[in-house]
């Protein structure tokens, strides 16, 4: 089991890659969480608060493909280091502006803030495009594999780490270290890609045009999957928040989310190392399971409910998502053209701010009038549509993914 993660950190430059990739987006989880306390504690209110949050996640997600469009046409130093300084130098304006102006100002934070998400530095969408380029075999699989478990620890410590700034050190510098980071990060991995040799992209420069991504049924189908998935984690990831408020306990939902992220990360490092085919429908389908074990846990359904029993449903469902993530990410790796990889994890970008930003609405509406039980069950739905989608994506010819999924 341990022979794909052998092969994987034999491959030269590939574990020192993986580990910057992962850095350089570690401010990405805890980002949102500062900028949040920062706004409300200069306008006093939740909503402005939300609406600078939204601006931020929207600018990632409308700039997403564009980016990845750019990091497979031209220098991936070059695109780093200028995404890291517009990103540095959005997050320091951002974090000085309640210091300089009246919380009345705050729309001009919106601004900042969707400016700052447009120039974010593409460490993800190069990342996943460089895996290929450097690992096949079973150490391809286990690549992107790994980079799903090791990110579900990023959405562990990147708000704990955030929420510790902001409470010794206060909202504005908890900001501006997550700015820090980012450019670290992006400077890093920069560092990585050019010992690598993989600062040129995969074909050569490319000239302007060709027909969009987006005309490829199957390549939309695995992204749609992928919104559904991340639709569903998220109205999970706030049933959990609101379950704990109403309880009166609501330190309560870190713990629980460090489980389900336990979970996950277990799951992937496990299942990683196994043999045979990734199915992408059956691991979404297993993911469903998971997601819909978390209903009859929860009130009304379940009244007083248990934070034992909802701790060890969301440990053992956990176990999926991972697993899940990375047969998603191995699929649209195996899809994209020939020199545009980038760009279909650029447009992923896109699509999964999409599922996040659709169900979070609905779920807070069922959570309000119906109860945290109706909620899941939404997040069911969505990851059983995902299932449904993911079964339509066509496999992958065996030479595009140079045997690669085990």
């Amino acid at each position: 089991m341990l022979r794909p993660y052998r092969e994987l950190a034999a491959v030269p430059h590939l574990p020192r890659l993986l580990l910057w990739s992962l850095l350089g987006r570690v401010h990405l989880p805890g980002t949102p969480l500062a900028v949040s306390f920062l706004i409300a504690g200069w306008t006093g209110s939740y909503g402005p608060a939300g609406v600078v949050g939204g601006a931020l996640t929207l600018g990632m997600g409308v700039s997403g493909p564009l980016r990845g469009r750019a990091a497979d046409r031209s220098p991936a130093g070059r695109l780093l280091l200028a995404t890291a300084a517009g990103y540095g130098t959005g997050i320091t304006a951002l974090g000085l502006l309640p210091v300089l102006l009246p919380g009345a100002a705050w729309p001009l934070a919106a601004a900042v803030a969707f400016l700052t998400g447009l120039s974010t530095p593409p460490v993800t969408q190069l990342g996943r495009a460089a895996f290929p380029r450097l690992a096949t075999g079973p150490a391809h699989q286990a690549v992107f594999t790994v980079e799903a478990s090791m990110q579900e620890v990023l959405y562990i410590v990147g708000p704990a780490l955030a929420a510790t700034a902001v409470a010794v050190a206060g909202a504005p510098t908890a900001t501006w270290l997550s700015g820090a980071l980012a450019v670290l990060g992006a400077l890093g991995f920069r560092h990585a890609v050019r010992r690598a040799c993989l600062d040129e992209p995969a074909t050569g420069p490319r000239r302007h045009g060709g027909r969009t991504l987006l005309a490829d049924r199957s390549l939309v189908l695995a992204l749609s999957a992928a919104l559904c998935l991340v639709a569903a984690l998220a109205s999970i990831d706030m049933v959990i928040v609101a379950w704990a408020r109403d309880q009166g306990t609501p330190a309560m939902a870190g713990v629980l989310a460090a489980l389900w992220g336990i979970g996950s990360t277990v799951g992937g490092l496990v299942v990683g190392g196994l043999a045979g085919q990734a199915r992408f429908a059956r691991r979404m389908l297993l993911l469903t399971l998971g997601v819909a074990a978390v209903v009859p846990v929860l009130p009304p359904l379940t009244q007083p409910s248990s934070v034992w029993l909802i701790g060890g449903v969301l440990v053992v469902g956990g176990v999926a998502i991972a697993p899940a993530i990375a047969a998603g990410n191995t699929r649209i790796a195996a899809l994209a053209p020939d020199g545009r990889t980038a760009e279909a994890f650029g447009w992923m970008s896109t699509f999964t701010t999409a599922g996040a930003t659709s169900a979070l609405p609905m779920t807070g509406w069922l959570l309000d009038h119906v109860g945290p039980a109706a909620a899941a069950g939404a997040a069911t739905a969505a990851a059983l549509l995902g299932t449904l989608v993911a079964a339509l994506v066509r496999e992958p010819r065996a030479e595009q993914v140079d045997g690669a999924i085990n």
